[in-house]
C-alpha cells in the first residue's frame, strides 16, 4: 500500500449497502470516508423486508436487536373482494425458530429505520456519513485510486487504496468505468409512497383489487408509527401526482368505498421495475455494490438484503488484503456475490409475474438461508459426500456446552473481526498454537467447548466434521471454509 494514501477505502453512497460496508470496515480499523451527493438521509420505506440471512448479518455486526426493536413481523394480509368481503391470508411462510436457524421469518422494517441504525453504529466506531459531498472524476492509477469529490468547501482529491460505488442503480461509478448493465425493463411501473390516512386499521395488510393491474392497490401499515406504506402499478407514461391531493384522487379513482382519507404524504415515489445485473463488479481497485450491480423488482424484498450481503462479502476481504492477504482474495468477491444476484434477479420477476395475476406467496426461498457458495475458489477441500454441509455452504448455528457447563451460541463464538478455528477434540492433532486474530474453539474434547447430546445428532445429521475447518466468524457470510 502506497504510504501517501490519505484514506484506505472510499465508499461512494450511503444507502443500505454502503453504510453495511462503513460499519465491517470500522470495527476492522481499517481507514475510510462515505460520502453521499444527498443533502441527508433518505426518508423512504422502500426496501422494508429485512430477511433472515441478513439478520444473521446484522447480528455479527452488532445490530440484530436494533434492528428488531425498529420494525415488528409482517402483519396479515386482508384481500378484499369486488363484493366487499374479504380473507386474511399470511403471505409469508411462517416457521419457528430452531437452533441451526435463529431466525426463519423476515421482519418489517422501513428503509430509512433501518439505514439510521447502520449509521449510529458507524458513528459509535467512529466513523460518519458526508452528506452534500459527491464523486466528481476518479482516475486508478494500478496502484490506487485517485478521486476528485466535491462539497462546501470545494473539489478535493483523496487518493485510496480502493474505490467502492455504492451509488445506486444510476450508478456515476459504473458509467465512469463503463461496465454494461444489461437486463430489462419488466413492463410494470409503480407508485410506492409513505403516507398517514384514516378509514383503514393497522392490524392487517390491506390488498384490493388483486389480479387487476389497472386497478390493484395495498396499504401496509409501518411499525411504530401512523404511516402506511401504499404501493400500486400505474400507467407505463404520464406524470404522477403524489401531492396530497393526487394520491386522494388516485385512491378514490381505484376504490369505490369512499372511506379512506389521505393526511400527509412523508414520501412517494413513482418507478418503472427494472431487472438488471452489471457485467463485473470489479476493474481494478474500484468495486461495485448494490444497486450499483444489480437492481431487482420489489417482490420478494431481495434487493437491499442482497446489497447488504454484497457489502459483508466485500468487508472482510478488502480488510483482509490491506493486512497483507493475497491481493487475489479480491476476486472471490464477484466470483462469489454475482451468481447469488443473478438468482435473486430471476426469483424476483418469478414473483412480480405472480403478482400480476393476484397469486403471490413467499415461501422459504426469498429468505436466502440456502444460498451457498460452493462453486468458489475458497470452498476448497469438496468431500465426495453427497449429503450434509459441504464447503461453501451456511454454517448453522448451534448450542454448544462450555468446559464449565455453561450453555454458548456458537455464532456468538464466531460474531467479531476475527477467524475462528473449529476443532474436534478427538482427532487427534487438537493442540493448535495460538495466532494472532484467530479463536480456537475445541468441539467435544478437553478444550473450550463441548458438543451436547442433541447438537451431537445435529452434527451427525449434517455431515459435519469439525477437523481443520476454518471459519471466519466476520468473514463468510456464515459460509464454511475447509483448510
Amino acid at each position: 500500500m502506497q504510504s501517501d494514501l490519505n484514506v484506505d477505502v472510499l465508499i461512494v453512497g450511503a444507502g443500505a449497502a454502503g453504510l453495511t460496508l462503513a460499519v465491517d470496515l470500522a470495527r476492522r480499523g481499517v481507514t475510510f470516508r462515505l460520502i453521499d451527493g444527498l443533502d441527508g438521509p433518505f426518508q423512504g420505506s422502500r426496501g422494508k423486508g429485512i430477511q433472515p440471512r441478513t439478520l444473521e448479518v446484522f447480528e455479527d455486526l452488532g445490530l440484530v436487536d436494533r434492528i428488531a426493536a425498529a420494525g415488528s413481523l409482517y402483519p396479515p394480509q386482508r384481500v378484499y373482494g369486488i363484493d366487499g368481503g374479504f380473507e386474511d391470508t399470511q403471505e409469508f411462510s411462517i416457521a419457528a425458530s430452531t437452533d441451526g436457524e435463529p431466525y426463519r421469518m423476515p421482519l418489517l422494517v422501513p428503509q430509512f429505520r433501518t439505514e439510521a441504525v447502520l449509521r449510529d453504529r458507524i458513528v459509535e466506531l467512529g466513523g460518519r456519513v458526508e452528506y452534500g459531498v459527491e464523486l466528481v472524476s476518479f482516475v486508478d492509477d494500478g496502484d490506487a485510486a485517485v478521486a476528485s469529490i466535491a462539497g462546501t468547501d470545494g473539489i478535493q482529491t483523496i487518493r485510496c487504496r480502493y474505490l467502492i460505488g455504492a451509488d445506486g442503480g444510476r450508478s456515476f461509478v459504473r458509467r465512469a468505468l463503463s461496465v454494461e448493465f444489461p437486463g430489462k425493463t419488466l413492463g410494470v411501473r409503480a407508485i410506492v409512497a409513505d403516507i398517514e390516512i384514516d378509514g383503514l386499521g393497522r392490524d392487517v395488510w390491506h390488498r384490493f383489487n388483486g389480479g387487476d393491474m389497472a386497478r390493484q392497490i395495498s396499504f401496509c401499515p409501518l411499525p411504530h408509527g401512523d404511516i402506511f406504506q401504499l404501493q400500486a402499478p400505474i400507467a407505463l407514461d404520464g406524470e404522477a401526482d403524489l401531492s396530497v391531493a393526487g394520491l386522494q384522487a388516485f385512491i378514490d379513482e381505484r376504490l369505490s368505498m369512499a372511506v379512506i382519507r389521505v393526511r400527509a404524504v412523508h414520501w412517494a415515489s413513482a418507478y418503472a421495475m427494472n431487472a438488471r445485473l452489471a457485467e463485473h463488479y470489479r476493474v481494478g481497485n474500484v468495486f461495485l455494490i448494490g444497486d450499483a450491480a444489480h437492481i431487482h423488482p420489489p417482490t420478494g424484498g431481495q434487493g437491499l438484503n442482497t446489497s447488504v450481503q454484497d457489502a459483508y462479502n466485500l468487508g472482510w476481504k478488502l480488510a483482509a488484503v490491506l493486512a497483507g492477504a493475497p491481493p487475489v482474495l479480491l476476486d472471490t468477491y464477484e466470483e462469489e456475490r454475482r451468481p447469488v444476484a443473478a438468482g435473486m434477479l430471476g426469483l424476483a420477476a418469478g414473483l412480480l409475474d405472480k403478482a400480476r395475476h393476484g397469486g403471490m406467496r413467499r415461501g422459504r426461498e426469498v429468505h436466502q438461508l440456502d444460498l451457498k457458495y460452493r462453486g468458489s475458489s475458497l470452498a476448497f477441500g469438496m468431500s465426495e459426500r453427497s449429503n450434509g454441509i459441504q464447503p461453501g455452504d451456511r454454517m448453522p448455528d448451534s448450542v454448544l456446552r462450555g468446559a464449565a457447563g455453561q450453555p454458548r451460541r456458537l455464532y456468538d463464538l464466531l460474531a467479531g473481526p476475527h477467524w475462528t478455528l473449529l476443532v474436534a477434540g478427538d482427532a487427534g492433532d487438537a493442540d493448535v498454537p495460538a495466532r494472532a486474530g484467530v479463536n480456537v474453539v475445541t468441539i467435544d474434547g478437553d478444550g473450550s467447548f463441548a458438543m451436547t447430546t442433541a447438537n451431537w445428532a445435529w452434527r451427525k445429521a449434517n455431515g459435519v466434521s469439525f477437523v481443520r475447518t476454518a471459519m471466519s466468524g466476520h468473514a463468510s457470510d456464515r459460509a464454511r471454509r475447509t483448510r
